[in-house]
């Protein structure tokens, strides 16, 4: 069923991208929050009874609520400010789940140390290059700190553990991790940035994100 939804999923998001290509409009929004409830469907469809399944769900549903944010801030462009907040709380939020199942799932070690300081740096090696990036946080700088923070958690938490244990979860889930990465710092330049609002950017963005949001539901398959 996973591998079902897995593909209706891809066919949600063929659907989606022309539609966003064309603006930013209310059947776009519930065209993406199908594609995010897909993603969620991969992950309840895997049967896996391991412990970290029901935090991959979690996870999953708070970026299906960070989707609706971020996309509403232009449908209501009025209220650009709070719904770009709410999607970097929802997505942050998300982030701590994945990475708080990941250590109920494999246990604590020396490796969360690695893993948080490696985040740690690049969270502020990201806002230290903010001008040779072209790129303008204004207001938004201690919040991008802290969600960089979180998402590059869940990357190096789940490469640490994949590097330690080894097995296909874990690196599907990594994968998945890094495309997440990608699509955030490709959307970057499309929200604190200028000249990179055009097509090319929104559909590499979403083959990133939905790419890496369907890898960790689908890494749950592997897991029983």
């Amino acid at each position: 069923m996973s591998i079902a939804f897995l593909v209706l999923g891809a066919i949600a998001l063929a659907f989606y991208i022309p539609e966003k290509i064309r603006g930013y409009t209310v059947k776009a929004v519930f065209l993406k929050s199908a594609v995010s409830v897909l993603f969620i469907a991969v992950a309840v469809t895997a049967c896996s009874r391991a412990v970290i399944s029901p935090f991959v769900i979690m996870g999953l549903l708070f970026g299906l609520l960070g989707d609706i944010w971020l996309d509403l801030k232009y449908v209501f462009r009025e209220c650009d400010t709070p719904f770009t907040y709410a999607g970097f709380i929802s997505f942050g939020i998300g982030h701590i789940i994945y990475v708080t199942g990941l250590v109920i799932q494999y246990g604590p070690g020396l490796y969360l140390l690695a893993a948080f300081g490696l985040a740690a740096a690049g969270a502020a090696l990201v806002v230290l290059l903010e001008k040779p990036m072209k790129l303008s946080y204004g207001s938004f700088k201690p919040t991008v700190l802290i969600y960089v923070f979180l998402l590059l958690s869940t990357m190096f938490t789940s490469g640490a553990l994949f590097i330690l244990q080894g097995g296909t979860a874990l690196l599907i889930f990594f994968i998945g991790s890094i495309l997440f990465t990608l699509s955030d710092l490709v959307l970057s330049g499309t929200y604190f940035g200028a000249g990179k609002e055009g097509p090319v950017y929104l559909i590499l963005n979403y083959i990133l994100y939905y790419g890496g949001q369907f890898l960790i539901a689908f890494s749950l398959t592997f897991l029983k």
